[in-house]
């Protein structure tokens, strides 16, 4: 069975089955107008980005950060931009009175007057429905009661096996049933339906990916090299997940590693080839500056002091030391990679 149903608290399984519908869809997005937008040079891609970031210029608002950025293109006799997104939990910086710079982390994408969210229709999401489903005799009981209070099983995590039986990785979500018949799957089972509103739908583009890492984890390097930044991302998304779960032990102090830098030319590759160049392929090793420090700690298939060798570094050399820090400021990411390697006890060469 690829699917579990669990609680988050205690863990105990609500039920297991081989099928979930609507596990892939499209996330719920906000939705925001950008009044009187002024491009930079180079323009606006229809997908603008991984982490967009919104900085109002006469300094009032913190930054307002927009993951997984569309465009949706300019309104016409208004020079405005739709854009999509998910948003935190701040909201964007709406009637300031002043005008909002934007940038995605490597260059300056324009600016606009004033920024206003575009409330969302009332369609209802469709449900994650869990077909062929053994259910545990608790889960029985509250679908035989049928009551509101029953129906509600609160927090759960849909776990996700692979091929192989081990898990990959889970999906948060509350689980609320709306419904649930006999399954034509078998004797005894039943198609659970839980409600769309409880739960994040892994997005369409990703599926593909999931689809590769459900017939088991990738057996050479650079399996994901030929991605876009926005799947790579995705990618690194489930080596991340998938190492979280698993114990490695530590390779002995002084052991060389290699790392392939032909692919390095976003913040995911980055991440991607190192993981790969200390744990193999599909190997973890951070994500951000904050968790590579944490994997050079230890417990991460590293111990100090030990050796790297970056060939082609000059490609990430070339993509990554002119970056945008969050507020906008110059950073080098190839550089404070390479400082954080250092206090790390990892002695890079470049080649």
């Amino acid at each position: 069975m690829r699917y579990t149903l669990a609680e988050t608290e205690r863990g105990d399984p609500w039920g297991v089955c081989a099928e979930a519908e609507g596990l892939f869809g499209e996330p719920r997005r906000g939705t925001y107008e950008l009044f009187g937008w002024v491009p930079e040079a180079h323009g606006i891609p229809a997908w603008i980005g991984s982490r967009v970031w919104l900085l109002p210029d006469d300094g009032t608002a913190e930054v307002w950060l927009l993951e997984d950025a569309e465009s949706l293109g300019r309104t016409t006799g208004t020079g405005s931009l739709m854009v999509t997104g998910l948003d935190d939990h701040g909201g964007p910086p709406e009637g300031r009175g002043a005008r909002v710079r934007v940038h995605d982390g490597r260059r300056w994408l324009g600016s606009c007057r004033e920024i206003s969210r575009v409330l969302p229709s009332d369609q209802v999401p469709p449900p994650l429905v869990l077909r062929g489903l053994s259910p545990s005799e608790r889960l029985r009981a509250a679908l035989k009661k049928g009551t509101r209070r029953a129906l509600d099983l609160g927090e759960a995590a849909l776990e996700i096996r692979d091929d192989r039986g081990e898990l990959l990785t889970e999906r948060l979500l509350w689980a609320t049933v709306s419904g649930w018949r006999p399954s034509s799957r078998g004797f005894d089972l039943i198609d659970l339906e839980l409600d769309g509103r409880g739960f994040t739908p892994v997005p369409a583009y990703a599926r593909p990916l999931w689809e590769r890492w459900l017939a088991g984890p990738p057996d050479t390097v650079n399996a994901w090299a030929g991605l876009d930044t926005r799947r790579r991302a995705a990618w690194h998304d489930l080596v991340r997940e998938r190492a979280c779960r698993r114990s490695r032990p530590d390779r002995p102090a002084r052991h060389v590693y290699e790392l392939d830098g032909r692919y390095v030319t976003d913040e995911p590759s980055l991440y991607l080839a190192l993981g790969e160049a200390v744990n193999g392929p599909g190997g973890y090793f951070g994500g951000c500056l904050a968790a590579l420090d944490d994997c050079l700690r230890g417990t991460f298939g590293y111990t100090a002091p030990a050796t790297l060798l970056w060939r082609d570094a000059a490609t990430a050399r070339t993509h990554m030391s002119h970056a945008l820090t969050p507020d906008g400021r110059p950073h080098d990411v190839f550089a404070a990679t390479l400082e954080a390697l250092a206090e790390g006890g990892m002695d890079v060469t470049l080649a």
